[in-house]
């Protein structure tokens, strides 16, 4: 259990942060060996209506998507219907006769893009940039987003195969770079098992683990629950923002067409903490088996190389860390800059919807609010600080 001190610093905390305009509002919750040994809500769901957070508030949660996918992938993985070796190619044709940057240069690969380097996101993907890669995706995106609510919205199929003709930022397996790899990943699993990626998640993951509220859009009996979007307004308060952002419709109110493997789910925080317990339970949650323990393992381990590693790295709040499975996990607690633990996984979204596991304590960290452009905030390192202190 937490210690009052700590449930007192944890509430001033995150009411400071509230105040501070930081965020508009947010719900935390600690699991312990199974056990919720915390859970705190706060702040306002939509400031113009004035409407709270509760517990049952849906978040959209952008790359906190991301290691949803790596467990679809890892499914496929321990049924022998995937190897992850495979060519990108043998499913999505989009990836055949790929160019990579050099020098300033577009040369041919000097190996094809396979599944293993989506998961590490060391095949060359990004998000955008001033470079060929970056400008072809964004162009894509661009693409994407002004199609999203037309006649002809992009599938995932065909937005992943476009993509496969974009320039890669580097060869293959030579570096690390953070992008679009999950996205890419969604269509695999969609290609493999014949269904579209939503409906294999649905019967494969949330359906078994009772993940009720977790999805690619909500209908309209749940969207009175989903949570507004804010950004900095540049004087220090919040403005309302409701753009669409990567190929994801802000209101969530339709079945997109293209279902992002990278950014498109939305979840509560209890649909979460089904899957993260799964996670740290060795694959298992009441009883339901979705992966072997040894899978797990797999999954939630560091899996860069010593050349990839540096431009991990580059990214100075992963001191300490490494990356695999589209998961940042801890490898050194000396230089983390963060009370951290050996081991511990997680990852978290553009809109700063937070995970932890942290195996070694038998605990998870959840962390749900909305703020455009927060991934993990100094508020999330503040709260996670105290949690981590007071065992």
């Amino acid at each position: 259990m937490l210690d009052q001190t700590a449930v007192s610093q944890l509430k001033a905390t995150l009411r400071k942060g509230i105040e501070n305009n930081e965020v508009a509002g947010a719900n935390f919750m600690v699991i312990k060996d199974g056990r919720e040994i915390f859970y705190h809500e706060d702040g306002l769901s939509d400031l113009e209506t004035g409407r709270p957070i509760t517990r049952d508030s849906v978040f959209r949660l952008y790359s906190m998507t991301k290691p949803v996918t790596a467990t679809a992938v890892m499914i496929l993985v321990e049924r022998g219907e995937i190897d992850l070796f495979d060519p990108v190619s043998r499913y999505l044709p989009g990836f055949k006769n790929q160019l990579a940057e050099k020098d300033g240069e577009l040369v041919p690969v000097e190996r094809e893009v396979n599944i293993h380097d989506l998961l590490d996101m060391t095949c060359g993907l990004v998000y955008g940039g001033a470079n060929a890669a970056g400008q072809a995706t964004e162009a894509l995106f661009r693409e994407i987003d002004e199609r999203l609510l037309g006649e002809s919205p992009v599938s995932t199929v065909e937005a992943m195969n476009r993509l496969g003709e974009c320039p890669l930022a580097f060869q293959p397996g030579s570096s690390w770079a953070y992008g679009t790899s999950a996205d890419v990943l969604g269509a695999v699993v969609e290609v493999i098992s014949g269904k579209r990626f939503g409906e294999f998640l649905q019967q494969e993951l949330f359906g078994p683990l009772g993940m009720k509220d977790t999805g690619f859009w909500l209908p309209e009996e749940k969207q009175e629950r989903l949570v507004k979007t804010y950004a900095d307004n540049s004087e220090g308060g919040l403005t309302l923002y409701e753009g669409n952002h990567l190929g994801i419709i802000n209101q969530m109110d339709r079945n997109p067409a293209f279902e992002s493997g990278g950014a498109g789910l939305v979840s509560t925080i209890d649909d979460a903490a089904k899957f993260t317990t799964m996670l740290i339970n060795n694959g298992n949650l009441n009883g339901v088996q979705i992966l072997r323990p040894r899978t797990v393992e797999y999954l939630t381990s560091g899996t860069l190389n010593a050349r990839q590693q540096p431009a991990f790295e580059s990214w100075h709040t992963m001191a300490g860390h490494s990356y695999g499975n589209l998961m940042r996990i801890v490898t050194d607690t000396k230089i983390t800059g963060i009370l951290a633990s050996q081991g511990e996984y997680g990852w978290d979204g553009w809109l700063g919807a937070y995970f932890g596991n942290f195996p070694q304590e038998g605990m998870t960290i959840l962390f749900m609010i909305q703020k455009k452009d927060a991934g993990t905030t100094p508020l999330t390192r503040k709260l996670r600080n105290i949690v981590l202190s007071s065992l």
